[in-house]
């Protein structure tokens, strides 16, 4: 079971997010998925989780790469960095052309073979800092 919720992540970030076949997310997640992240914009369904990505491959061009993944009963965690240049607006910073890579972590909750809640935690502040919102402390 383990290895099957493995894969279904897996999918996610490589097919769903990085090949961008959002007609996956039906597939994928839960019709009532629910994303836990105070960073990044609510996200509820296959609708909302489609628009929230969609955020992301747009304004930074993103690309997802897992570097660790591991599984518990129904989660699986994820350590991924996210990278990309920042070619449109986000989080309320214009287009400034500036390559970004940020670190992160998810967990996903399985149910039924979709993924039914996510938890993510980012390094908004690093990325706000790359793209010359905030100052880098000296």
């Amino acid at each position: 079971m383990s290895a099957d919720h493995e894969a279904l992540v897996r999918r996610f970030f490589e097919e769903f997010c990085n090949q961008r076949r959002s007609e996956l997310a039906e597939e994928l997640v839960a019709a009532d998925y629910v994303s836990h992240g105070p960073q990044a914009p609510p996200a509820d369904g296959p609708d909302g989780l489609r628009a929230r990505v969609s955020l992301y491959q747009e304004a930074v061009d993103g690309h997802w790469n897992v570097k660790e993944i591991f599984s518990a009963g129904d989660r699986v965690v994820a350590r991924w960095t996210g990278t990309g240049r920042h070619n449109g607006e986000l989080m309320g910073v214009e287009a400034t052309g500036k390559p970004i890579a940020v670190e992160a972590i998810s967990i996903f909750r399985i149910a039924d073979g979709r993924i039914s809640e996510e938890w993510t935690v980012w390094d908004a502040l690093g990325l706000l800092q790359q793209v010359g919102a905030v100052p880098i402390a000296a």
